[in-house]
């Protein structure tokens, strides 16, 4: 297994995930090839982590409910590890704020 670099910036980005919500779940090597999926509990809630077809990591939690589908999680991957972010706020779709101006006529 290789170490990360010691340098602030790993040590920086560290921390902005432990604050902001982000959670390590496990090394990008344990889901090696498509399909690939790993299973873990994260505060009571099982979530999936899966390789896609296309190569990318993606996480879903899955949802006790009769027939609920997979919801997506936001998912990182840094220095070869994988982050999930389980905050509800990161995951809502915000519109961008539209602020309108009246030109000032001469």
């Amino acid at each position: 297994m290789s170490m990360p670099p010691d340098d602030r910036v790993f040590r920086r980005e560290m921390a902005t995930a432990y604050r902001s919500g982000w959670h390590f779940i496990d090394l990008v090597t344990a889901i090696p090839h498509r399909g690939d999926s790993l299973m873990v509990t994260l505060f009571g809630e099982p979530i999936v982590v899966a390789r896609e077809d296309d190569e990318d990591v993606r996480a879903y939690r899955c949802l006790r409910r009769p027939r609920g589908a997979p919801r997506p999680v936001r998912c990182a991957i840094r220095y070869g590890m994988i982050f999930v972010n389980l905050d509800q706020r990161d995951h809502q779709l915000v519109e961008p704020e539209t602020t309108t101006a009246t030109p000032r006529s001469a």
